[in-house]
C-alpha cells in the first residue's frame, strides 16, 4: 500500500455518475462526472440500460484518471454507491432487461393489494419501511404477478450499486442497508422470511444475493475492469451502502449522540433523516417512511422523504418569470433566486399555509397520497407575491416538520445540505420550523465522500467510523445557526393551521383527482 494515498468514491444517481477522490484525511482532491440516462414508457415505466450505465461509471473514473496525476497507482481503495430502490435483473448471461427505477410507477396496484393485507404490518414492523412502488420487493411482487418471465430469466435481483460492484469484482451481493429495508429487518441486518412471505415472494427467495457489509469486507477489482476504468486490477473494492445514508453520513447525520442530530438534503426533493439506535426507532402507525442501517453497528437511520421540495420554488418563481416574459422583459431563474431574500423581509411569517405537494406523484412522506397535490390556505385580498414566496418557504418547513414528528421527538440539531442550505433566508425558516440550530456542511460531494468513508474504515485509515467522521466529517460542519424565538412561535402556531388542513383535505384531493380523470375521458 505504499504510496496509495487516494480513495475514490463512486456515486451513481439517477442522472449523473461521479467519481471523486480524496486524499485518506477526507479532503477532496478532483471529481469527474457523466450524464446519466433513463427512459420512461407507458402505465408509468421507468427504466434504464444496464449496459449503459456501467459504461458510464468506467467513463467517469476514466475522466477522474484523466484530472488526477498517477490516480491508478495511488488508489488505496475504491466505494460505490448509488441511487437507490428499483430492480435490477441479471441472468447467466448478463441483464435480463432494463432496470426498473425507483421512479417506476407499474407496481401500483401490487402495492394496493398487498398494502391492504394483513401481513403488511408484519413486513413494516421489522423493515420499518412503508410500502411503495419504489421498491424492490413491490416491483418483483408486480413482475412475478404480471410479468413472470423477467424473474424467471434472472439469476439474481441487484440494485444499481450492486450492478456496478458485480462490474468492477465479479461478486454477485448487496448491502445491508438495502436489503433490511427491503427484504429483511433492520435489527438484525439480515433477510426476513416473514417479510419474503408478506410480499408472497418465498418461492422467488433465489434471487436474493449475499449480504456483505463494506467496512468488514472487500473483492479486488477485475482484470476485465482494471481494462475498463484505467486503475490497477487487484485494487480493494468496497460496497457501499444506499445513497440516501451514504450523503448523510458525509454531511453529518450521525456525530456520535445519535437521536439529536438529523440531516435534510433540501434539494429538488426532500429527504429527512435521523440517527437512532435500532432499538429506539419510533414506528408510526400510517406505517411510512424508511428505517436504513448506517455502516455503524447498532446505528439506523429514520427517514421521511418529501416528493417536491425546492421544485416549489421553482414553480412560484416561474410564475413570475412567466408574467415578465409575456410583458416583454424575460428574467432567468437565477434573477428570480437572487430576489428571495428581499421578499421574505418585506412578508409577515406565519400568514398563509402553502401545503408543498406540488409533485403530479402526490406525496409519499409522512403520508403516502398520489392523489395530494399542493395549495394555499388563509389568502386574502391583502396579500401580495412576497407573500406567497414566503408561504411557499414555510411550506417546506412544515412539510419537513411534519416528516421529523412522524419519527419522534424533534432534532436538538438541524445538519443541512440541497439548495435551501445555500439561502440565510431559508435556513432560518428550516431552523425556526424545528426550533433547532442549523449547520450547514462545506462538504462539495457528500454521497461519494460517504462511500469513500467506509473504504478508509475497510482499508484500516480509521478504526472505526467514529475516528473516520472526527476527522472527514466534523470540522466541516460550519458554526450553529440559532432559531429565531419570534420565528419559532410564529411556527409552532402555523404547524398547527398546516398539520389540521391537510388533515381535511383527502376528501378534496379525491374529489378533484376524480374531476381530472372525468375531463380526460371527455377529450
Amino acid at each position: 500500500m505504499s504510496g496509495r494515498d487516494i480513495l475514490i468514491g463512486i456515486d451513481a444517481g439517477t442522472s449523473v455518475i461521479k467519481a471523486v477522490a480524496f486524499d485518506l484525511g477526507g479532503r477532496q482532491i478532483a471529481a469527474a462526472s457523466v450524464p446519466n440516462r433513463y427512459h420512461s414508457g407507458l402505465n408509468g415505466a421507468v427504466t434504464q440500460s444496464l449496459a449503459q450505465t456501467w459504461d458510464d461509471c468506467t467513463a467517469a473514473l476514466r475522466g477522474l484518471g484523466a484530472k488526477v496525476d498517477g490516480l491508478a497507482a495511488r488508489t488505496a481503495a475504491l466505494s460505490v454507491t448509488a441511487q437507490g430502490d428499483g430492480t435490477w435483473l441479471v441472468g447467466r448471461d448478463g441483464p435480463v432487461a432494463d432496470a426498473w427505477l425507483w421512479l417506476d410507477a407499474r407496481a401500483a396496484p401490487t402495492v394496493a393489494r398487498l398494502a391492504g393485507g394483513p401481513a403488511n404490518r408484519v413486513r413494516f414492523e421489522a423493515t420499518g419501511t412503508g410500502l411503495n412502488t419504489c421498491q424492490q420487493g413491490s416491483q418483483m411482487a408486480h413482475m412475478d404477478a404480471h410479468a413472470p418471465a423477467l424473474l424467471d430469466g434472472a439469476e439474481v435481483a441487484l440494485h444499481c450499486k450492486d450492478w456496478l460492484y458485480l462490474n468492477l469484482t465479479g461478486v454477485r451481493a448487496t448491502d445491508p442497508s438495502e436489503a433490511s429495508f427491503t427484504f429483511g429487518n433492520f435489527r438484525t441486518r439480515a433477510y426476513d422470511d416473514a417479510v419474503i412471505e408478506a410480499l408472497g415472494l418465498t418461492h422467488r427467495r433465489s434471487l436474493l444475493p449475499p449480504i456483505i457489509d463494506g467496512t468488514q469486507v472487500t473483492h479486488p477489482l477485475t482484470d476485465n475492469a482494471a481494462r475498463q476504468t484505467g486503475l490497477l486490477a487487484g485494487t480493494p473494492v468496497v460496497l457501499g451502502y444506499v445513497d440516501m445514508v451514504m450523503t448523510a453520513l458525509g454531511a453529518g447525520v450521525y456525530g456520535g449522540a445519535a437521536g439529536d442530530v438529523a440531516c435534510s438534503t433540501v434539494g429538488s426533493t426532500g429527504v429527512h433523516l435521523r440517527a437512532v439506535r435500532a432499538e429506539n426507532v419510533h414506528l408510526n402507525d400510517e406505517g411510512t417512511g424508511y428505517v436504513i442501517c448506517l455502516p455503524v453497528p447498532g446505528i439506523v437511520t429514520q427517514v421521511q422523504t418529501n416528493m417536491a421540495a425546492t421544485l416549489n420554488l421553482d414553480w412560484v418563481l416561474g410564475i413570475a418569470a412567466g408574467i415578465m416574459s409575456d410583458m416583454g422583459q424575460p428574467v432567468t431563474h437565477r434573477d428570480l433566486v437572487a430576489q428571495i431574500e428581499g421578499w421574505l423581509a418585506q412578508s409577515t411569517p406565519g400568514q398563509i399555509v402553502y401545503h408543498p405537494y406540488i409533485s403530479d406523484a402526490g406525496e409519499r412522506g409522512p403520508f403516502v397520497n398520489a392523489d395530494a397535490r399542493a395549495g394555499f390556505v388563509g389568502l386574502s385580498a391583502g396579500h401580495r407575491y412576497p407573500d406567497l414566496i414566503r408561504a411557499v418557504a414555510e411550506g417546506l418547513g412544515m412539510a419537513m416538520r411534519d416528516c421529523y414528528a412522524a419519527m419522534g421527538p424533534l432534532p436538538g440539531e438541524l445538519r443541512l445540505t440541497g439548495g435551501a442550505a445555500r439561502s440565510r433566508g431559508l435556513r432560518g425558516i428550516l431552523s425556526a420550523s424545528l426550533n433547532a440550530p442549523v449547520r450547514v456542511s462545506d462538504r462539495d460531494e457528500a454521497g461519494a465522500a460517504g462511500a469513500a468513508m467506509m473504504a478508509a474504515v475497510a482499508i484500516g485509515a480509521y478504526p472505526d467510523m467514529d475516528a473516520c467522521i472526527a476527522e472527514w466529517v466534523t470540522p466541516l460542519l460550519g458554526r450553529a445557526e440559532l432559531p429565531d424565538p419570534a420565528l419559532v412561535a410564529a411556527y409552532d402556531a402555523l404547524f398547527h393551521a398546516f398539520t389540521a388542513s391537510r388533515r381535511a383535505l383527502p376528501p378534496a384531493w379525491d374529489a378533484l383527482a376524480a374531476a381530472r380523470s372525468l375531463k380526460g375521458h371527455c377529450l
